[in-house]
């Protein structure tokens, strides 16, 4: 069976439509499934920026070692300020059979078909952290998801960021923007003309000499 997670309570005809936002670019509207080894990935809301990683049979025994201490062999990450949100927010677990599906990226169990697809039964998940645990992943927190985002990208784990447009932005990346802002030729502009408006008021504000 394959799985299509969301918050919405009452879908039963799952219709093709365009990529999501942050997914893969396909040319064509598709229906969206997850396989069941990734399904933990997805229960948090929508929204929640994530990056999870998993142990394969490519993964060097010093990532296991650094990422995996206690054996467990599928992470999901989220930063704290998240926690509460995701303890008190619903998702439904809806399955798919898999009939009309191909797969699109086994790294992150993307499954889609090009057909409307009709639910097979759907689950209510509250508390969904405590679901991946009962489902062998293990949930983390951090205060920022961007330093093991890069950590991640470099190491030999398979792995996926989701949502990361949410997520903190590191002191790092809040200093490139604001460097990135300030070489902006309209940015430039409006600071120049800025100053001139300035210094006109400095002028005519200056008292006149007494005659």
């Amino acid at each position: 069976m394959l799985f299509h997670v969301s918050e919405e309570p009452n879908l039963d005809i799952f219709l093709p439509r365009s990529t999501p936002q942050d997914g893969p670019l396909l040319s064509e509207r598709s229906v969206w499934a997850i396989d069941e080894a990734h399904v933990v990935n997805y229960l948090l809301p929508r929204d929640c920026p994530r990056v999870t990683f998993a142990v394969t049979a490519s993964t060097s025994e010093a990532d296991r070692t650094r990422f995996f201490p206690a054996g467990v062999s599928r992470l999901v990450t989220i930063e704290a300020n998240w926690l509460v949100r995701a303890m008190g927010t619903a998702v439904y677990v809806y399955t798919l059979l898999p009939e009309t599906f191909e797969l699109s990226d086994a790294n992150a169990g993307y499954w889609i078909s090009r057909e409307r697809v009709k639910r097979q039964s759907v689950t209510e998940v509250l508390a969904a952290p405590l679901e991946i645990i009962r489902r062998g992943g293990e949930l983390r927190l951090v205060e920022s998801l961007w330093p093991l985002h890069d950590v991640a990208a470099a190491s030999t784990l398979e792995f996926s960021m989701i949502r990361m447009r949410h997520a903190k932005k590191s002191l790092a990346k809040k200093r490139r923007s604001i460097r990135s802002s300030l070489s902006d030729p309209i940015i430039k502009q409006r600071r120049r003309n800025a100053v001139v408006r300035t210094q006109n008021r400095t002028a005519t504000s200056r008292p006149r000499p007494l005659p």
